[in-house]
C-alpha cells in the first residue's frame, strides 16, 4: 500500500473518533461523582444573639441548667465580676480549650464578653468546630446584669481543683439527710445552704472554699452569701450531684 494512502486512512479513522466523541450524550465521569462529596462544603451552625433580658430569664434558677454561658474576657475581668453560673474561657486561650466542650457539641452555649465583639470571635470558633447551638449575648458593658465575683467551673474543673488544692474547704450545701443517706465528696463537709451563720466557724477565710450540691443552683446562693460576708476565694461547681458524676462517700 502507498504511503500516502496509509495516510489518508489514519486521517479518516482519526475524524470518525473525534465526530463520535463529540456526538455522545454520555457526560465524562468525574472523581466522586456518585457520591458528591467533593460538591459537598461543610455546614456551619448560624450564630443566633438575644438580649440581655433574654439572657436573664435563660439564667434564672428553673432555666440556667438548659444552658451553658461562657464568659470570654480574661480571668481578671471575670473575676472582678461576671454574670452568675457563668463560666470562664479567655478568648486568647479558646482554641487550645474547645476540647472542654466536647460533650456539648449539641448543647446550647451562651458567649458574651464586654461588648459582644470578642464573644463573637469566640461563637464563630464554636461553630466553625461543629458546635451546632450557639448564641451571642450583650456584653457587660451593654447591659446592667447582676454580677458575682466567685468563680463558677464545671463538674470536671471542681474536680481538679480538689485534687490540686491541699488548701481547701469542699463544702456540700444540701440538706444534712440527703448527704447522709447519698454520701459526699470525700472530704467534704455538710453545711446546708440555710445554715451559713451558724456555720462560719468552718468557713475560714484564709482559705479556698469549694462549693457543690445537687444542680448548683444552693451552692450558688451560698457563694453570694458568703461573697457578701467578705469571703474572697470561693470555687462553685455549676455542676451538682445529680449533673456529673462526682464520686460520693459515706
Amino acid at each position: 500500500m502507498k504511503r500516502s494512502t496509509v495516510i489518508r486512512l489514519l486521517s479518516a479513522v482519526g475524524l470518525a473518533m473525534v465526530l463520535l466523541v463529540g456526538c455522545s450524550n454520555e457526560p465524562t465521569a468525574k472523581p466522586n461523582d456518585a457520591t458528591g462529596t467533593d460538591q459537598e462544603t461543610t455546614k456551619v451552625a448560624e450564630i443566633k444573639t438575644m438580649t440581655g433580658e433574654e439572657l436573664v430569664k435563660q439564667n434564672s434558677d428553673k432555666e440556667k441548667d438548659k444552658v451553658l454561658i461562657i464568659d470570654v474576657r480574661s480571668p481578671e475581668e471575670y473575676l472582678a465580676g461576671h454574670i452568675p453560673h457563668a463560666i470562664n474561657m479567655n478568648v486568647d486561650s479558646f482554641e487550645t480549650r474547645i476540647g472542654e466542650l466536647e460533650d456539648l457539641k449539641d448543647f446550647p452555649i451562651i458567649t458574651y464578653c464586654n461588648t459582644d465583639k470578642k464573644s463573637s470571635q469566640v461563637a464563630e470558633i464554636l461553630v466553625n468546630n461543629g458546635f451546632t447551638d450557639i448564641t451571642n449575648a450583650p456584653g457587660v458593658k451593654q447591659f446592667d446584669y447582676d454580677l458575682v465575683t466567685y468563680q463558677d467551673v464545671r463538674g470536671a474543673t471542681f474536680e481538679k481543683f480538689i485534687d490540686d488544692f491541699e488548701d481547701i474547704v469542699i463544702v456540700d450545701s444540701r440538706p444534712a439527710k440527703q448527704a447522709e443517706d447519698e454520701g459526699m465528696i470525700e472530704g467534704a463537709i455538710n453545711v446546708p445552704f440555710d445554715t451559713v451563720a451558724e456555720n462560719l466557724d468552718k468557713l475560714p477565710k484564709d482559705k479556698m472554699i469549694g462549693l457543690y450540691c445537687n444542680t448548683g443552683t444552693k451552692s450558688a446562693e451560698m457563694a453570694a452569701e458568703l461573697e457578701k460576708l467578705g469571703y474572697t476565694n470561693i470555687i462553685n461547681s455549676i455542676d451538682g450531684v445529680k449533673e456529673y458524676p462526682f464520686t460520693l462517700v459515706k
